[in-house]
């Protein structure tokens, strides 16, 4: 067997066909799960043991360092070494750094560490409500416009061509961006933006070298295209020159951050661009069951693009639930207690995760968590670590006084005004943040009247003190979770003006927020529960109806409308026959040295001791009872269940 041959052995006929297609453009459409890097990785071993390509000539090119650092140890595990992978910005500046100076005879200016400085006495300077608006939330507009290629002198057209909606007042907006880009041109800095604008400039002024680059790098390979920005694009161009020997792998179903800038029409348009393109379709999935991918599955047909369907290599699982509460607390308590549940079943805490729009949600389930014992780690910046409560609690020392109107008093200083409804995410979260704070607030001043700012610090400090860092159940954004995978995933409040949030006016911001709930979907490997609060003032997501779920009812009907349903089940009280079950599932576990919910889960148990199968066909029709598991089991459950 040759090398190419024991390269590509272990892969399925579409990666195969990927990893074989060498030269010239192509386009790896990747769904979620279907084993994009193992099939990027196997590609350009192949370049290299073909000898289509040097290591060194070829350039991979990712969207994280850490990305960047695992293409590199897999490909050196495939006797790929060599091979230049880099994010767009750090190849930018390492080019810059190699000719800059050399052609344009001036010294490259020092990069910026942070937009945060020089943005900060700006902001300061507007008027109330604005100047309280996060400054991740000015910086970010500014990358959004630079992004896009868009400068200050191009910005209130470029915002009106866009339909974007910045964060505060257009003609406030601008006076930020003009007043940073002074203030860092007379520092003679430049930031991350300025490193991919720069090297754009340098190989359209100096085609020297543009030629150095193109004599360097002969083969390109660009991940998650779907997310790359114009900026970006424009970069990419000037290494290619007039060649075609790129290789762009994305998945438009995944396009979740056009808040950046970026935009998934780079590669919806590849094959216009490149007539010659290959386009390759991943859809084999390794990482959910055929129930969740039903759910994912049922969204597709309103997400546009190139049309995929992602098809499960795992055995059935559970049917994925989605659950209608009657208010927030209750959704709150249900989530918690599936949580514990499945912990209880042996699915450990770290492979659960609870997403959610917009960081503000944290905090119920953070205090919830915290008062049931289990503990949490929050991806995103915790309730006690955010901008809101910690400026708070820092101004509540110099306060004297009742504590009730002290944190009062601190929040309106902080520009906190329930009437508002501001645009910017961030400064949602840190308006809900504060309001909250003086919920908390009341309550402990209505248990402690003689309650002090320090006393307060203690109780907030004991109500929120079982998170762990690496350890517990996931608390984090839909966006924080794109890449990352669970055993079981839960996404509540979703409802409208949540998901989709309420600041999506256009259908482009539409489209964004269904992928999120796609990405959302597509995290669970085998636990997936949908569930919303039922409120006067809000009604269920938009999307639930477009996955066929108007009220409490299992969302595996959506695919497989054969099984039968476990509705909203929390928990499974069957009676003798349930325990004897258990007992019989508790002994093979032991027996076949496996958790006891690789065997089955308690819903499935509760579903065959409820329903009392007679034989195979019975059987096969309950939930998460597959081919496999009825190879495996099925004589000695229908034995357990005919004996009663």
């Amino acid at each position: 067997m040759g090398a190419v041959d024991r390269i590509v052995a272990g892969l399925n006929p579409a990666q195969r066909e990927a990893a074989l297609a060498t030269t010239g453009p192509l386009v790896i459409l990747a769904g979620a799960g279907t084993g994009k890097t193992t099939t990027v990785t196997h590609r350009i071993a192949v370049q290299v043991a073909s000898g289509a390509f040097a290591p060194g000539t070829i350039l991979a090119v990712t969207f994280t360092e850490k990305a960047a650092g695992e293409l590199k140890s897999r490909l050196a595990d495939l006797g790929a070494q060599g091979v230049e992978a880099r994010t767009f910005h750090a190849a930018a500046l390492s080019q810059l750094r190699r000719l800059w100076d050399r052609h344009t005879g001036s010294a490259l200016p020092d990069v910026l560490d942070s937009k945060a400085p020089l943005i900060a006495s700006l902001a300061n300077a507007l008027p109330p409500p604005y100047k309280f608006l996060p400054r991740r939330e000015l910086a970010g507009e500014i990358e959004w416009a630079k992004n896009r290629m868009i400068g200050p002198d191009m910005y209130a057209a470029g915002i009106q061509r866009e339909g974007h909606e910045p964060p505060i007042p257009a003609d406030l907006m601008l006076r930020i961006f003009r007043g940073y880009e002074q203030r860092k041109e007379r520092m003679g800095r430049i930031d991350f933006e300025d490193m991919l604008g720069l090297a754009v400039r340098l190989f359209d002024d100096h085609p020297a070298a543009a030629a150095e680059i193109r004599q360097r790098h002969h083969a390109f390979t660009v991940d998650e295209y779907q997310d790359v920005n114009p900026l970006q694009q424009a970069l990419l161009e000037r290494w290619l020159g007039d060649r075609d020997d790129v290789c762009v792998v994305g998945d438009d179903y995944q396009t979740i951050y056009a808040f950046t800038g970026a935009s998934p029409q780079h590669l919806l348009d590849f094959p216009q661009r490149y007539p010659a393109a290959r386009v390759v379709r991943l859809q084999e999935n390794y990482r959910s069951t055929p129930q969740v991918l039903a759910v994912a599955n049922a969204l597709t047909p309103t997400l546009g693009g190139f049309a995929k369907t992602l098809t499960a290599t795992r055995s059935d699982g559970p049917s994925p639930t989605a659950r209608v509460c009657p208010d927030p607390e209750s959704e709150v308590s249900f989530v918690v207690g599936e949580v514990r549940r499945l912990l209880r079943e042996g699915t450990p805490l770290e492979q659960m995760a609870v997403l959610y729009r917009i960081n503000a949600r944290s905090e119920r389930y953070e205090e919830a968590f915290a008062a049931a014992g289990v503990p949490y780690q929050v991806r995103d910046g915790a309730f006690l670590r955010r901008p809101g409560p910690r400026a708070v609690l820092a101004r509540l020392r110099r306060e004297v006084g009742d504590l009730a109107s002290a944190v009062g008093s601190v929040t309106e200083a902080l520009g906190y005004d329930p009437t508002l409804q501001p645009e910017a995410e961030e400064e949602v979260t840190r308006q809900a943040d504060l309001g909250r704070m003086r919920a908390l607030a009341q309550e402990f001043a209505e248990a402690h009247p003689d309650g002090d700012p320090a006393g307060f610090a203690a109780e907030l400090a004991n109500r929120f003190a079982v998170e762990r860092t690496g350890r517990g159940v996931n608390l984090l954004t839909f966006h924080r979770s794109k890449g990352l995978e669970f055993e079981a995933v839960f996404l509540p409040r979703l409802l409208a003006g949540e998901l989709p949030f309420k600041r999506g006016r256009t259908e482009s911001d539409i489209d964004e927020e269904r992928r999120l709930l796609y990405v959302g979907i597509t995290r669970a490997r085998t636990w997936l529960y949908l569930s919303w609060p039922r409120e006067a003032k809000t009604a269920p997501s938009p999307f639930l109806q477009e996955l066929g779920l108007t009220s409490a009812e299992t969302a595996g009907r959506a695919g497989r409308p054969s099984k039968r349903s476990m509705a909203g089940s929390t928990g499974a009280d069957g009676g003798p026959l349930f325990d004897r079950l258990r007992e019989w599932r508790k002994s093979r576990a032991s027996t076949d040295g496996v958790p006891a919910y690789v065997i089955f889960h308690d819903k499935t148990l509760a579903e065959i001791a409820s329903s009392r199968p007679k034989d195979w066909a019975d059987l096969s029709a309950i939930s998460g009872v597959g081919e496999k598991k009825l190879d495996l089991y099925a004589d000695d459950v229908l034995e357990i269940v005919a004996r009663g």
